[in-house]
């Protein structure tokens, strides 16, 4: 049995997908969340196969989740759900450890194939992405250069999200059971790396690095 969690935020979206998967022979979802870091915890807790992650979540981003997942739970397989095309969207998801991209344009079947695909152990972009391009994308994400959000933390990486969010200091501490101030540390370590001033800088940055969705 192929144990399986979903992070999506729009409930609707999500009720679909868990009908969908459900519905498939040997697919078990055993557990369901809307939130970033929520998905990271829960991933970390039941260990499934698979995580179907959507691309932009609260939080946490897709991108992001993908990163901790990897590191936290490395047996689990992720599939990426996006309404983006974008090559820089796709080569960061694999970068950082998806094995497949999935876009919300596709037909069911793509799903169902993709997870069929990283349960074998094998990558899976869905069309427009073209397969034959796969080692192309893995080896322009392997080739990149070095980026400065490379170097934070994964608990400034965490303040970053929440704070471009618009989320207080009280409430951010609150989400990471974490002191205020240390929150105000990582905040001002993480401005610091990325050469940011204000908080207006800081939320520009999350847009143009696409933390935050434009669409929303």
């Amino acid at each position: 049995m192929t144990t399986i969690v979903l992070a999506e935020d729009h409930h609707i979206v999500r009720q679909g997908l868990h009908i969908l998967l459900q519905a498939e022979r040997n697919f078990s979802i055993i557990g369901e969340t809307g939130d970033g870091l929520e998905a990271v915890q829960l991933v970390e807790r039941l260990q499934p196969d698979v995580l179907v992650l959507d691309l932009m979540m609260p939080s946490l981003n897709g991108l992001e989740v993908t990163r901790q997942v990897t590191k936290r739970s490395p047996q689990t397989r992720i599939i990426i759900l996006s309404m983006h095309a974008n090559e820089a969207y796709v080569r960061e998801a694999l970068r950082n450890g998806a094995a497949g991209y999935v876009l919300k344009e596709s037909s069911a079947a793509d799903l169902v194939q993709a997870v069929r695909e990283a349960i074998a152990g094998r990558r899976y972009l869905s069309p427009p992405l073209s397969e034959r391009a796969i080692d192309a994308y893995v080896q322009k994400a392997e080739a990149a250069t070095l980026d400065v959000y490379d170097t934070l933390t994964t608990r400034e990486r965490e303040v970053l999200h929440l704070v471009a969010e618009g989320n207080t200091i009280g409430t951010i501490a609150s989400r990471l059971f974490i002191s205020p101030r240390t929150v105000e540390t990582h905040r001002t370590n993480l401005m610091r790396k990325l050469s940011l001033r204000t908080s207006a800088e800081l939320v520009r940055y999350a847009l143009q690095r696409g933390l935050l969705p434009l669409e929303k």
